[in-house]
């Protein structure tokens, strides 16, 4: 299969075009509206056939999701979080986290204790982009 020759054909196809090829190549095609993301994927599908696709540590990792922050955090890290002039502590523990010298479950019921409101745990100690 000449890749570039099979890139340049699907960009000058149209939507029912780009259909029928994955039809013809994958099966039933996707319910994808729109030809630019058609291409898209097609163009993916082209090169990873041809190039052997994503190996099975990547697709292991595909499947199982995301990782939270919380699980890379090794045991004995301090996290440290400012909030209305006062510096607030929290180690990561084995278990769970140790703040004001109890044993907590969860970064949440932490931001919650300190601010008095709910708040995602990971997002109020910085460990996860805002909203």
């Amino acid at each position: 299969m000449n890749i570039a020759r099979e890139l340049a054909a699907i960009a000058a196809e149209d939507l029912p075009a780009l259909r029928a090829r994955w039809q013809r190549q994958y099966g039933p095609p996707p319910r994808l509206r729109s030809a630019a993301l058609l291409r898209l994927v097609l163009a993916w599908r082209i090169q990873a056939d041809s190039c052997g696709g994503l190996d099975a540590a990547t697709r292991k990792q595909i499947r199982g999701g995301a990782t939270g922050p919380e699980s890379v955090l090794a045991a004995g890290s301090i996290l440290t979080r400012e909030w209305q002039g006062a510096v607030y502590r929290v180690e990561i523990a084995d278990k769970g986290f140790i703040h004001d010298g109890r044993h907590w479950k969860s970064l949440s019921q932490i931001a919650r204790h300190i601010t008095g409101t709910r708040w995602n745990g990971p997002r109020f100690f910085g460990l996860r982009d805002p909203a």
